[in-house]
C-alpha cells in the first residue's frame, strides 16, 4: 500500500524550482565557457548552493512528490561527481598510452549530456506537478 502523500508547501516547491536553475546556471556556464558542462556541475558555486540548499530542506519535502525531485537532484549531483572521479581515475594511466585524453574527453561529453538531461527532465515534470521515478 502506497503511503499518503499531502501537498507541498509553496516554499518548498520554490526551492526545488531554484534548485533546478541554479544546476542549469552551472551547465549553461559550462556550454559558453572554457569549462566543461559537467565539470562546472560538480564545482560552481551554483550547483554546489543547489545541493546545500537539497540537503538542508529535504526533510520539509517528505511525504510529497517533491521527495523525490530533492533526491534526483541529489543523485544527479554525486553520481556527476563520482562518474568524474571514475574517469579520472582510469583516463589518468591511459594517457601515457594514447587513448585516456579520449576515454575523458569523451566521458566529459557525455557526462554533459547525461547532466542536461536529468536537469531538464526533473524541471520539466516538476513544472507539471509530477514526481520523479526514482
Amino acid at each position: 500500500m502506497e503511503p499518503v502523500r499531502h501537498e507541498p508547501a509553496t516554499g518548498t516547491l520554490w526551492v526545488a524550482h531554484i534548485v533546478y536553475a541554479l544546476h542549469s546556471l552551472s551547465i549553461v556556464t559550462g556550454m559558453f565557457t572554457a569549462s566543461t558542462i559537467v565539470g562546472t556541475f560538480v564545482f560552481s558555486i551554483p550547483s554546489i548552493i543547489a545541493v546545500v540548499l537539497n540537503y538542508c530542506l529535504r526533510s520539509d519535502a517528505e511525504g510529497t512528490y517533491l521527495e523525490t525531485h530533492f533526491a534526483w537532484q541529489i543523485r544527479t549531483f554525486w553520481y556527476a561527481a563520482l562518474a568524474i572521479a571514475l574517469l579520472f581515475l582510469f583516463g589518468i594511466p591511459l594517457v601515457a598510452v594514447g587513448i585516456g585524453f579520449v576515454l575523458i574527453f569523451f566521458g566529459f561529453f557525455v557526462l554533459g549530456v547525461w547532466v542536461a538531461y536529468r536537469i531538464a527532465r526533473g524541471w520539466v515534470k516538476l513544472s507539471r506537478g509530477e514526481g520523479m521515478e526514482i
